[in-house]
């Protein structure tokens, strides 16, 4: 059922006076504040369970079927792929090394010597062979899109991936969650039994696993990586509102949580006793369309929306100093963003919006539903202000606050007008990020937004086949403006990963995708 909560209509001037207020307070405490996690405390000590409170329950395991956060992020605990990236995006050997001719159609992985599964047993080119088959055959949200001609073993570590035609984003797709590898047939068990307790090569093995509640996971005794992970155990605590999560770390009832609202990023940066972690990210945050409803098939529509959402505001007064205002869909830590330049985005313009507006089918506005996810603060203060702003054109705009497991369903349904949500990149090139927000045939269908556009649809396609350089990055800026043009989604601002522990946590390493390497995490008791 939905969860209702009590809302206190906040205008944008009130919010923009806190978000200054907490601007200060921030450059206040940040010259005192404490250190960031994994500074200092000395060599890491083995042992000791730590508690994660996280915002969504872990409901799924299968790497190949997944895409939302709550999954993923123990999905990558329990499997890895051939090759993955750093903290800041690089990509990197993992469970191989490999080796790419001068053609760039073949790469050759080289496993690492005793690499083994979480039951103790070595892994194999015939594991590597079956997991990267069994994705192409299931396709997915996060599918191996690139043109794979064939995949062979060579030798007792050696796979070699042989592609069709030039294929540039390759090994960034690759190093995605997706491509985790398991054994082969599932170790003899069912696909359903194997995903309820999985085998992988990660650094934690699942031990009890709630899927409306809490997972917790056991360190696994066979991992690659010498030493690791120094934990025992890590659990996964289901605390649906960002307020718990924040009391009950403060409480030091648990060690740590997965989201800080940005509003309160100072309040747990300057408390003598929590750690606020706040590093680079692959996200943006947008206002999406449904554009298979009506109004929103309009572009005028879109457009005029767009000239009346004032995102440097709404960046100053939700983002409270830790965003950057998005003038473009791509954030500026990936490749090809545009973000710097000038005259892409559609300014702040209210005359121009209700210019807008009269040209469309609907110049006296109409009715609108804004869907967001409940217990998100920092969500609903946004959506009050889309809410002030689009009254001033003649839409009204009724707020629907939903738990954050109907919030996707009725997204994945298409059952929305319009929706606040994330853009978020599993991978460091931009192909991951511009096919999902606008390939009509992918699994979104352009981040359920039915948003097609025939250029982009065909830039897309050459920035995949185009090498890195001035060319490629010419095709990604054209897809950025066009998008910027016809508006099926207006990004917001590029928020931080805003994470936290307890002063005893070390070790706290944060990718840009949002998920810890808790492999490296210890604690300091």
């Amino acid at each position: 059922m939905p969860h209702h909560q009590t809302r206190t209509r906040l205008s944008f001037a009130a919010v923009a006076a806190a978000a200054l207020a907490a601007v200060l307070l921030l450059s206040a405490c940040s010259a005192a504040a404490s250190p960031a996690p994994g500074a200092g405390g000395g060599s890491p000590v083995a042992g000791g369970t730590l508690t994660f409170g996280r915002t969504a329950a872990v409901n799924n395991l299968d790497l190949n079927q997944q895409i939302t956060a709550n999954n993923a992020f123990a999905i990558d605990k329990i499997f890895e792929p051939l090759v993955s990236f750093d903290d800041n995006g690089e990509i990197i050997p993992w469970l191989a090394d490999y080796e790419v001719d001068d053609d760039g159609l073949v790469y050759t992985f080289t496993l690492r010597d005793g690499v083994s599964f979480s039951n103790g047993e070595a892994v194999t080119p015939e594991d590597v062979l079956f997991s990267l088959e069994r994705h192409l055959e299931v396709g997915g949200p996060l599918p191996l899109t690139a043109p794979i001609e064939s995949i062979e073993a060579s030798g007792d570590r050696g796979v070699v991936i042989t592609l069709s035609g030039p294929y540039t984003p390759f090994l960034s797709e690759l190093s995605g969650f997706a491509n985790g590898i398991f054994p082969a047939n599932f170790g003899g068990k069912s696909e359903e039994e194997f995903f309820k307790k999985p085998v992988g090569t990660g650094p934690f093995v699942v031990n009890e696993w709630d899927p409306n509640g809490d997972i917790s996971f056991v360190k696994n005794e066979h991992y690659w990586q010498e030493g690791k992970p120094y934990l025992d155990g890590l659990v996964y605590k289901f605390i649906a509102d960002d307020t718990q999560l924040r009391q009950q770390l403060a409480a030091g009832q648990i060690d740590a949580i997965d989201t800080v609202p940005a509003a309160n990023a100072a309040e747990v940066e300057g408390a003598a006793n929590t750690v606020l972690s706040k590093t680079k990210a692959w996200s943006t945050e947008q206002v999406f369309f449904n554009t298979q409803r009506e109004q929103f098939a309009d572009e005028h529509v879109r457009r005029a929306i767009a000239h009346a959402l004032d995102r440097e505001g709404i960046t100053a007064a939700t983002g409270f100093g830790t965003a950057e205002t998005a003038n473009v869909l791509l954030p500026p830590t990936i490749l090809y963003s545009a973000n710097g330049e000038k005259g892409i985005a559609l300014d702040f313009d209210v005359a121009a919006a209700k210019k807008e507006l009269a040209e469309s089918a609907y110049p006296d506005g109409f009715e609108t539903t804004l869907l967001i996810p409940s217990g998100n603060s920092q969500r609903a203060q946004i959506a009050q202000v889309i809410q002030e702003s689009l009254a001033e054109i003649g839409i009204t705009v009724k707020i629907e606050q939903l738990d954050i497991a109907v919030f996707r369903e009725r997204f994945f349904a298409y059952d929305f007008d319009m929706m606040i949500n994330n853009g978020q990149s599993d991978a460091p090139d931009p192909n991951g990020f511009i096919t999902f927000q606008a390939d009509p045939e992918g699994f979104s269908k352009s981040y359920w937004t039915h948003f097609t556009d025939a250029r982009v649809t065909e830039l897309m396609h050459e920035g995949r086949e185009t090498p890195d350089g001035e060319k490629r990055e010419a095709i990604y800026r054209e897809i950025q403006q066009i998008l910027a043009e016809k508006v099926p989604y207006i990004p917001l601002y590029f928020p931080s990963n805003l994470k936290a522990t307890t002063e005893a946590v070390q070790g706290f390493t944060v990718l840009p995708n949002g998920s810890v390497r808790f492999q490296d995490a210890w604690l300091a008791r």
